[in-house]
């Protein structure tokens, strides 16, 4: 079914998500007539709803090069869920409409579970419809919960990152805790799943060194045991250095740095469960402390990209066209591990039902007995994500990101009252 394609970008974004655009682009240019043009929409599904594609057939090869090694969205993202199946047609009909408009045969939608259920559902409207669009997921997501696939792009490279910060800071913590600093705690994403936490588990090569204490979301958070595994530390080590996932959640159920807010697909916004932790060893043990949220910087930093996910990254945009152009709907290129060590893997085709709305967690075998390290098997499955490195070019001392030239399609329907 020749006709364009529509890609866009959804969620969270990752320092390697624009080099899967990069891929995805340069495939289509090479399935000649199987592809027409090539948009991607403006904030993810919301550019769909209002019309606002952007061109980019007047990207040159450089153009792509340079964005292949840009972190961020290039389209720009968003986080927005479609109304349900059974309900207003209203959005489902909009979406088609402008599909039809612009021709577009092919939807490709860059991002995590949620993505996986939108571009699922795209697939249903447009048959239910009568306008027959092959839909593809293309796997996203720095917290790693996306289920089948090995692991998620974006994942490896906010893990090294992370996994790096952890290692620096345990020395500098370690040079000043006589007088200084005797406890460190340091945030890191993973509301539900606590993949990056784990992460930082690596720092400790010859279990020497912080953290001292990783807290998952996967272990409810025990407050006795954890002021006396960090009073334990310090009398040991003389410092204790703490990784705390965000979505740590008490023996209520309910998350220790709840905001009391919800987004568009109703999760809790978290933010702040370092400081919670920080205030705790102040009045409870009285412990010079500081904390740090990293924010950001985890899912942002292309500068330490790991080489592994860079390569991941661009194997499923090249296999989402792959998979469009040959007709497999409802679909998405996921990540197989063959071995270990060496690491090797191969891209297969997955069932989006498979991965819709469904969390993959950090498994016990992974964690520790305790509930606050990780183990040898989750090691052997995190070294090898992590492995080599793909700087970006760098002029003047700073890496060089693309600014592209970035064209807005002109709009075939009337403004979207949404």
């Amino acid at each position: 079914m020749a006709g364009n394609l529509l890609y866009a970008q959804s969620g969270g974004v990752t320092a390697v998500i624009n080099a899967t655009a990069a891929a995805v682009i340069g495939a289509a240019r090479e399935a000649g007539d199987s592809v027409g043009t090539v948009f991607g929409a403006r904030n993810g599904i919301l550019g769909v709803l209002r019309d606002e594609l952007y061109k980019t057939d007047h990207w040159t090869e450089e153009d792509l090069r340079r964005l292949d090694q840009t972190p961020g969205g290039v389209f720009g993202s968003c986080r927005y869920k479609l109304k349900p199946m059974d309900e207003d047609d209203r959005e489902h009909r909009r979406i088609i409409e402008v599909l039809k408009a612009h021709d577009v045969r092919y939807f490709l939608y860059n991002g995590g579970n949620d993505s996986a259920d939108t571009a699922f559902k795209i697939s249903r409207i447009g048959e239910r419809m009568g306008y027959p669009v092959t839909c593809i997921g293309v796997p996203k997501t720095v917290d790693n919960d996306l289920p089948v696939t090995d692991a998620s792009p974006g994942f490896a490279s906010a893990a090294k990152y992370l996994a790096v910060s952890a290692a620096e800071v345990d020395k500098d913590i370690y040079s000043m805790h006589e007088t200084s600093t005797k406890v460190f705690i340091m945030e890191v994403m993973g509301r539900h799943a606590g993949w990056l936490a784990a992460a930082t588990g690596l720092a400790s090569r010859d279990g020497t060194g912080g953290p001292h204490i990783i807290l998952f979301p996967e272990v409810t958070f025990d407050e006795a045991r954890f002021l006396e595994r960090v009073q334990g530390c310090v009398d040991e080590v003389g410092y204790c250095m703490v990784v705390a996932s965000e979505g740590v959640r008490g023996e209520d159920g309910n998350f220790l740095a709840d905001q009391g807010k919800t987004d568009a697909f109703g999760h809790r916004q978290l933010g702040g469960v370092a400081s919670v932790l920080a205030d705790l060893v102040d009045s409870r043990l009285g412990l010079k402390n500081h904390h740090a949220l990293v924010d950001y910087l985890q899912r942002s930093a292309r500068h330490l990209a790991s080489a592994v996910d860079l390569e991941h990254a661009r194997a499923v945009g090249r296999a989402a066209v792959e998979y469009a152009v040959a007709g497999h709907n409802s679909v998405m290129p996921v990540i197989e591990r063959l071995s270990d060590d060496p690491y090797r893997w191969q891209i297969r085709r997955a069932e989006l039902s498979e991965i819709a709305n469904v969390e993959h967690m950090v498994p016990k075998s992974f964690i520790t007995e305790d509930g606050f390290g990780i183990t040898d098997a989750c090691r052997r499955y995190l070294r090898p994500l992590i492995e080599g490195e793909a700087y970006p070019t760098y002029a003047d001392g700073l890496p060089v990101y693309g600014n592209l030239p970035m064209e807005l399609a002109e709009s075939r329907l009337p403004a979207w009252q949404g």
